[in-house]
């Protein structure tokens, strides 16, 4: 245990000024999600910026590319909690219905395994059916995060646990340590959006 946390220091000591403002932005920007504040949007998108230059100054440009795609999910997110929401002041948080969560889940699903059966045979990674589901499983919970879902959060859950016991070793322990952080966040963040459609609901504000 004493190897772990030592690796947890190293990697704190070892990061730049710019990994350590993508750890803080991309902290700070789940704790505001977390709270349904739209300040959520601006500080996403300056973290998944960051991200996406110190990927692409890394040489990984798939991963670099993906931040693209979370990016505009931020944009279209901003414009969809901030627009008009008639007799409410804030979009609510909702629930999907049993058959768009089993096609959410049923279409990431077939994307981490075809997608980690690519990487099996076609390239060195280490990981590739958990690097797969957690790359397929983030792109689902982001999007249904900026749906305002609620099941975006057992999603999120779900990623950073695998993630959590993916890293989990002396060697991995620094970037286990930052998704455990996300981990709590969201479990944290699944408890407040939980009460605020719980609300809704006894006031008669609920939407499906």
């Amino acid at each position: 245990m004493s190897e772990v946390w030592k690796t947890i220091y190293e990697g704190f000591a070892a990061s730049s000024a710019l990994d350590l403002l993508n750890l803080v932005l991309g902290v700070a920007g789940v704790w505001l999600m977390t709270r349904r504040s739209l300040w959520a949007f601006p500080v996403g998108l300056a973290a998944v910026s960051v991200q996406g230059f110190l990927f692409w100054e890394a040489k990984l440009y798939a991963d670099a590319k993906l931040q693209g795609f979370f990016f505009g999910c931020l944009v279209y997110g901003w414009w969809h909690w901030a627009k008009p929401q008639g007799e409410t002041a804030e979009l609510p948080v909702t629930r999907l219905s049993w058959r768009a969560r089993g096609i959410g889940v049923g279409v990431a699903a077939v994307v981490a395994v075809a997608w980690g059966a690519w990487q099996a045979a076609y390239t060195d990674a280490v990981i590739p059916y958990r690097d797969t589901f957690i790359a397929s499983f983030s792109l689902l919970g982001q999007f249904w995060q900026v749906r305002k879902r609620l099941e975006n959060w057992p999603v999120w859950t779900a990623v950073n646990l695998v993630a959590v016991l993916s890293y989990w070793s002396a060697v991995g322990a620094f970037t286990a340590f930052l998704y455990a952080i996300f981990l709590v966040l969201g479990l944290l963040g699944w408890r407040e959006w939980l009460r605020a459609l719980n609300a809704a609901k006894a006031s008669g504000g609920a939407r499906t």
